[in-house]
């Protein structure tokens, strides 16, 4: 198989099965004589399972371990493994229709009720009123809730545990207001550096370090802030939502993370 064959086989782009080889994730083949790659069905099988791994969550380097493990197994044992990752994502879709169904039953679902009881916990926690940015984050916690599988949630809400602690949310509240200020600023304002550093050291090492590797892993968009295997379009969609000098604070934000890492 040539390479587009292999990303059309897999439901892939022909650009991320290239990112996988620059990654190692995926072994170069053999080249034909013409410069060519030339693909085989164990190669397909390995990229199937990248697929799958970053669907349920895993970062990079946990899909770079599985991927070490299976390199001595036989082709049936990898099989087996896909088949495993298929299952869970397959349990993680009837927890969401199951969610679904629920809120279907009820006579006026409210949009608290779309989301995990750790995740409304969460959200309990964040300002109720007064700041746009505690707005977006709820609307976007709550999506990302909603549509993550249960390993995909689990990680998210691991990774944000630091944040619920009394002193950080007492600090993630001032900086939510530090954030609004900035909404009929300049890019250049002085307070937007120094709010980037600030937003930098309250962010939690696991988080940020998911957050650079999902930028890796999709480099065309900005990472969130748990590891979501789609490379983070949230915040993608949260620039669309914010001054330019609020984002341009979150543009600084991951170029120090990225740098740091």
């Amino acid at each position: 198989m040539r390479i587009g064959e292999l990303a059309a086989l897999v439901g892939v782009s022909t650009r991320t099965v290239r990112h996988y080889h620059h990654l190692d994730l995926l072994p170069e083949p053999v080249r034909l004589g013409n410069g060519y790659r030339e693909y085989g069905l164990r190669d397909a099988v390995v990229l199937s399972r990248v697929r799958r791994l970053a669907e349920l969550g895993l970062s990079l380097d946990e899909i770079r371990d599985v991927l070490a493990d299976d390199r001595g197994k036989e082709l049936r044992e990898v099989l087996a493994g896909l088949d495993a990752d298929l299952a869970r994502q397959q349990e993680g879709i009837g927890a969401r229709r199951e969610r679904l169904a629920a809120l279907l039953a009820e006579t006026d679902p409210h949009p608290d009720s779309m989301v995990s009881p750790a995740m409304a916990a969460v959200l309990r926690d964040l300002p109720a009123t007064g700041s746009r940015f505690a707005e977006i984050d709820r609307e976007l916690l709550a999506l990302v809730d909603t549509v993550a599988d249960p390993a995909g949630r689990a990680q998210m809400l691991d990774l944000m545990r630091p944040l619920t602690e009394p002193d950080a949310l007492a600090r993630g509240h001032e900086l939510y207001r530090r954030l609004d200020e900035l909404a009929d600023a300049d890019p250049g304002d002085p307070r937007v550096a120094a709010l980037a550093a600030d937003l930098v050291a309250h962010i939690p090492g696991e988080m940020a370090a998911a957050m650079v590797a999902n930028l890796a892993a999709d480099p065309g968009h900005p990472p969130g802030p748990a590891g979501d295997a789609d490379g983070g379009r949230w915040l993608e969609t949260m620039y669309a939502e914010v001054s330019p000098a609020q984002a341009e604070v979150f543009q600084l934000v991951m170029t120090t993370l990225k740098e740091r890492t």
